[in-house]
């Protein structure tokens, strides 16, 4: 397998990689002149190269042909997600999420959401590298962080749900319909609020289950996003 690079914009003819993607092509890689690599632009096109020139100042890329990939499921999948207070757990969510398949992502802040100022820059890299890792050729939309408020006043589906762990839910598997974009919530490790919940169903959302077990906020979302993307494959 060639090594993978993301350059935004892939260009036919020659095309200099990111200084960061030079610089773990050179420095990491040990890559050099007259060596093939694949580059991605995290928006459905990919291309194979070779590699003209490698030095510590730069790679430029020779572009020998570039191919454009389909949308990878027919209904959007979107996660809005609290941030959890240990970061690495947060991230490994959106690793997972990614090599998964995932449309969008958006960093939840509800009331008893542990963290609320995040490293844009830092998780954007996380996406990149899980999307050159599955080898997948459409990089999930990253949100910054956002309020529930403000999220569903947004653009979202009309198919929405919330994981709820108290009162009256439905069994998420017989609620969602994998032929909608749909938007699935996970709260914090303290759940939604009780005013929360309220305010989430009078927006059209459906509270639900994802089992009998209470899981961790990260888990949660991982395993919603692993359902949706297998009942649009049934």
């Amino acid at each position: 397998m060639k090594h993978l690079f993301h350059l935004p914009t892939i260009l036919e003819g020659e095309n200099h990689l990111p200084d960061e993607e030079a610089h773990h092509a050179v420095s990491v890689l040990r890559l050099r002149e007259a060596d093939r690599i694949g580059l991605l632009d995290g928006q459905g096109r990919s291309a194979e190269g070779i590699i003209v020139l490698a030095s510590k100042k730069g790679v430029l890329v020779q572009v020998e042909g570039i191919t454009s990939h389909p949308v990878e499921r027919p209904a959007r999948i979107h996660i809005a997600v609290a941030p959890t207070k240990q970061m690495e757990r947060f991230e490994w969510m959106l690793e997972k999420c990614t090599e998964i398949g995932v449309d969008r992502i958006t960093p939840l802040i509800t009331e008893r959401t542990e963290r609320t100022r995040l490293r844009m820059d830092r998780l954007h890299k996380v996406l990149v590298s899980a999307m050159k890792q599955s080898q997948r050729t459409w990089l999930p939309r990253l949100d910054d962080a956002t309020t529930i408020n403000d999220l569903i006043s947004g653009g979202i589906p009309a198919q929405r749900c919330f994981g709820w762990c108290e009162g009256q839910q439905a069994d998420f598997t017989q609620v969602h319909d994998p032929q909608q974009d749909a938007l699935m919530l996970i709260g914090p490790e303290g759940d939604f609020t009780e005013v929360e919940a309220l305010y989430l169903r009078t927006n059209g959302c459906a509270a639900v289950s994802l089992g009998s077990a209470r899981l961790r906020t990260e888990t949660a979302a991982i395993t919603a996003c692993a359902w949706m993307n297998l009942a649009q494959q049934v």
